[in-house]
């Protein structure tokens, strides 16, 4: 009996995958994008609510529950209540890129680097199939227990065999 990969129960052939990577190079920089403009509001949040944390401990406040800006209340700035309703926002968009994926069962290693692993196989045991944001089509692949560094050409895999014939 062959190996499997946890929690998949599917397997795609280098065309299967190929097929699909118009739609994976723009998710996977959208995704990209999303992310970084989550650390620019992160980061901005975090300044913004220094500013307010000093000027109301300035007008007497004690501590950040009597200011109410304890997790699961609403800030009490503006632009506090702004930048928060803006990370859920983007935060929700990327969820629904990475349910897409997740519903294909491609699993999304990195968001910086675009890279994602398809599940197959070869001679009867699990691989994925690699595919990082900026690569024309899948040409890699690596043995299910192994990570981005055991990535080998397909070949290595399949011998000089046709990438169609991959199941």
């Amino acid at each position: 009996m062959a190996a499997t990969i946890a929690n998949v129960s599917r397997t795609y052939t280098a065309d299967q995958a190929n097929a699909l990577i118009p739609e994976i190079a723009t998710l996977t920089e959208r995704l990209r994008l999303l992310r970084d403009e989550v650390v620019g509001l992160r980061d901005a949040y975090r300044e913004r609510e220094t500013v307010v944390l000093e000027e109301l401990v300035d007008a007497g406040a004690a501590d950040r529950a009597a200011l109410g800006i304890d997790a699961g209340q609403e800030p009490p700035d503006a632009e506090l209540r702004r930048l928060r309703l803006r990370m859920r926002g983007l935060v929700d968009q990327m969820q629904a890129d990475t349910a897409w994926l997740d519903d294909r069962e491609i699993v999304l290693r990195d968001i910086g680097a675009g890279l994602l692993d398809f599940p197959a196989e070869a001679s009867g045991q699990p691989i994925w199939l690699c595919w990082r944001r900026g690569e024309v089509s899948i040409s890699f692949a690596h043995r299910h227990n192994q990570g981005f560094g055991g990535r080998r050409p397909l070949r290595f895999f399949f011998g000089d065999a046709s990438t169609s014939a991959l199941a």
